[in-house]
Formats: C-alpha cells, structure tokens, sequence
C-alpha cells in the first residue's frame, strides 16, 4: 500500500492510528472526515489531522444526504433497534463509508482504514459497506494489528508523538454525533449500574430542568417523509434541526441501554436522539388513521429484522434494499398532519388528521346512533370467531380436564 484514506473525526483513536499508519506502514495517509452535523468539530478535525501528518485533509458536508437518504428512510420504516435505539449510530455508517471510497478512487488510494475496534459493531458497519460498494478495495483496522491493548494505551502514545487528545479526567467517555444523536460509551459507562455523569449530554436539558410549561408541535408528512413543522415547509436538514433544538429544550430523547452487539457481548450505551424521537412518534400517529390494519401488522412483524439489518451494517445489503421498498410502497397513504405535546422529557400524541388518505370513520366508529353498522353483525362474527375454541374446550370437557 502506497496510500490510504483514514476515516478521521479529531478523536483520541483516529488521531493515534493517523500517526500509526504513517509509522507502521510508511505510507501516506489522506484524512477524510464527513461532516454529518457533529457541528465544529469539522473544521478542528482536518487543521488536527494535517498538523499530525496527513498528507490531505478532506472535510466533506454530507448532511442534506444523512437526512435525506439515509435517516428519513429509517425514519419511514419506524426502525428501532431492540425497542430502544434509533439506530442514528447506525445510520450515519455507510454514508461515511461511501465518501471514503469515493476519496479513495479521486486520490488513488490503495485502502481505507477505520478506528473501529476489535470489539465494535462499526468495523462490520464500515466495512461491510466498503467492500458492498467496492469488492477489491483494502480495509486496515489497527485496533486488530497494533499492540495498544486500551485506551489507556493510546493517551500514552499521542502523549509520546505529542498529539493533542481529547479524552480527560472530567470526560471519561467517548462521544460520538451526528445530526440524529449523540452516543456515549466506554469509561464510566462501562458498569450498567452506574448513572451517567452529570452534565454528559449534549443535545439536551435535563428532563428535571426541563421548562414547567409544556409545547405543542405539529408536524406534516407526505408519503411517510416529515416535509413541514407548524405548517412551516422545511429542507431536511433544516426540519430535523429544529426539532433537535425544540426536542432538546425539552430533555425529549434520552435513552440507556444495554444491548445486543453484532459481534456477540452485549454493551452499556447511552444515546439522545430528540428530534428523531419526536418524528417516531408523530410519524406513528400519522399511520395510525392512514394504514389498513393488515398492512400495518404485516410491517410490524418486519420492523425488527430491518432494524436489525441496519445495527448489523447490512445498509447495501440487497435484504435491506428489498425491505426498503415494501417499506417505502406502504407509506405511499402515510400523509397527514400530528400534533403533540413535549414536557419534561416526554412526547405526548394529542392529535393525528388526514384530509386525504383517512380511515378513521367516526360515523362508523361512534357510541351515538348511527345507520352505518349493524351492530347485531357482531354475534355471528363472534360466534364465527369462537367454533374452533368451542370444539376444542367440548374436546377437553369431554376429556374429563
């Protein structure tokens, strides 16, 4: 290998594995870092990486393309990943990985590389991306091949090479953001008994500090995709921004969890995810009066293994593309209006409409007389429905149980 474009966010690994690779293999080392809405740290990433020794540093804005291709479609399939996590981790994989290759191909690198570790779901998420999208190309993940054993190894080595590292005494975690969520891991956070420290999150007040006074939000959907906030028409980038401040004022989105890591262990994460928490739950709304109960349960029953899908790093994988469609033919009805309630950390659905594609029929539905249904229909239905549970329990009578 000649030359290789690292996957570079500034961090505490990337930064050591930036002077690593330039030691280790004698190569050069182009540091791409694609801005999916983790803020300033863009700017700080690529003046970093060439003060370490990139010989280039790519800094890439892919966020209309995060939220657009990438967040939205996840968004329509109501993906959650063991009934918890929004997946914004996840999500913001194979959109990096993708830039990657196309920087690898404009520079004429012969490899990509990654600070993934050993134990992690994104070294699958990454690479399995890379190799969806370029079969020959060459992945280097350090945290297999080098003989740092922790992070307590890295601060040594940056400390050495007198690179400027992130990690302290007050924040002993790693973080991890983007335009969806923040994540947190490692550290502190390693016993699931333990609380988060205070003042870790980023995105959002805490629920107790939260204002006293609740607000109301309603948000348009179009086709399963959120297009409008208080009737306001906005970009994606733009409405999931708003959110994320609306939701953060708030405290909506906290979430801590243990789950279930592709590679087998299971592992404490901690994540906020308030404008995305909030599309969830109106999105839900929305499909409530607009989908035909079947094709609702159907979906249902299917959510898991796409969300699932998408944790495992399978985003190019033809079972999530074929999914995706079936996802995306069942919204074609989810157009509507919801409106919710936020207070101290929660989302409340107050109202959902559709002039359009409704079923919710309230002359049907009523507790007042109607002349739409017959309700003496109900016995031979109920009847109908209660044959079989008859002959089983004569069976079982008639059996002496």
């Amino acid at each position: 290998m000649k030359k290789i474009v690292l996957a570079y966010s500034g961090g505490l690994d990337t930064s050591v594995i930036l002077k690593w690779l330039i030691e280790e293999y004698g190569v050069e080392v182009v540091a791409y870092t694609a801005d999916v809405g983790q803020g300033d740290e863009v700017e700080a990433a690529r003046a970093k990486a060439i003060q370490t020794g990139a010989v280039e540093a790519i800094a890439e804005d892919v966020t209309e393309e995060f939220v657009a291709d990438y967040v939205f479609p996840a968004l329509r399939a109501n993906a959650v990943y063991e009934w918890y996590y929004l997946l914004g981790t996840s999500l913001a994989r194979p959109v990096i990985t993708k830039g990657l290759i196309q920087v690898a191909e404009k520079t004429g690198a012969d490899a990509i590389a990654h600070g993934a570790t050993g134990k992690g779901n994104d070294q699958v998420r990454f690479e399995l991306s890379a190799y969806a999208l370029k079969p020959d190309i060459k992945v280097v993940a350090p945290w297999r091949e080098w003989t740092l054993r922790g992070r307590a190894d890295c601060v040594a080595y940056a400390q050495e090479h007198r690179i400027p590292i992130p990690v302290t005494a007050e924040k002993p975690y790693s973080t991890d953001a983007n335009l969806l969520h923040v994540s947190y891991e490692g550290g502190v956070l390693e016993n699931p008994w333990k609380a988060p420290p205070p003042g870790m999150f980023h995105m959002t007040a805490d629920p107790e500090d939260a204002p006293d006074q609740p607000e109301w939000v309603t948000i348009t959907y179009e086709e399963g995709n959120p297009v409008a906030v208080e009737g306001e028409r906005l970009s994606p980038v733009a409405l999931l921004k708003r959110l994320n401040w609306l939701g953060g004022r708030h405290g909506i989105g906290r979430v801590d969890i243990v789950e279930n890591r592709f590679v087998g262990m299971k592992s404490r994460g901690v994540y906020e995810t308030p404008g995305g928490t909030i599309l969830h739950h109106a999105h839900k709304a929305v499909e409530s009066i607009t989908l035909d109960r079947e094709v609702a349960h159907l979906r249902d029953e299917l959510v898991p293994r796409y969300a699932e899908m998408v944790y495992n790093g399978f985003w190019f994988a033809p079972e999530r593309e074929a999914l995706q469609a079936f996802m995306d033919d069942v919204q074609r009805r989810v157009s509507g209006e919801a409106r919710l309630k936020l207070y101290k950390g929660q989302v409340y659905v107050e109202g959902r409409r559709s002039d359009s594609f409704g079923l919710y029929d309230q002359a049907t539905v009523t507790f007042e007389e109607d002349d739409v249904y017959e309700q003496a229909d109900a016995s031979g239905f109920i009847r109908l429905q209660a044959l079989r549970l008859r002959t089983l329990a004569e069976e079982r009578l008639g059996e002496g149980e």
